[in-house]
């Protein structure tokens, strides 16, 4: 990778910190005209598309990077992010598990999915994977405050049920 792209990805990246996602994506672009199949620059396009709400084109950007490098977490973990964001939340937990599959102690998979499991009223599950996340990286925020909501849940739910019989 060259310096001038080096540079250019410092640019963009700076860009989506200003929120000023259209220009970066005009940077990501450039970057992508002269070298295809750079993965920072796809993995980063399809992150700023997906803070603007374009989940399918975020996909899109994905799959052109998992397509190149199948084993790159950040490409699996922001395309199951991005799905999740969709509410397609099967399709997420399989790009979970492939990261898994590839780093069996990423505590962000293991967070997302039970995200993901959440949604989909799998509660047990969830805070499951929140326990797990939690066991490898005990500061984890997400999985931390998940864990507990989902364990609300699940206590709000047994007491209705309680009431109910």
């Amino acid at each position: 990778m060259s310096s001038e792209i080096d540079r250019m990805l410092v640019d963009a990246f700076e860009y989506v910190e200003d929120g000023n996602f259209d220009d970066a994506l005009k940077i990501y672009d450039q970057v992508l005209k002269q070298e295809p199949g750079n993965i920072s620059a796809l993995v980063d396009k399809g992150a700023t598309l997906q803070n603007m709400g374009r989940f399918k084109l975020a996909i899109r950007s994905y799959d052109k990077a998992l397509t190149i490098s199948p084993d790159n977490l950040d490409a699996l973990l922001n395309k199951g992010a991005a799905l999740h964001s969709d509410q397609k939340y099967l399709e997420a937990i399989e790009c979970y598990d492939l990261a898994l599959k590839i780093d069996k102690k990423s505590a962000m998979a293991l967070a997302y999915k039970g995200l993901s499991l959440g949604e989909m009223g799998q509660l047990q599950g969830a805070i499951k994977h929140f326990k797990k996340a939690l066991s490898i990286d005990q500061h984890y925020d997400l999985a931390s405050l998940s864990k507990d909501t989902a364990q609300k849940l699940l206590k709000s739910i047994k007491e209705k049920k309680s009431k109910i019989q």
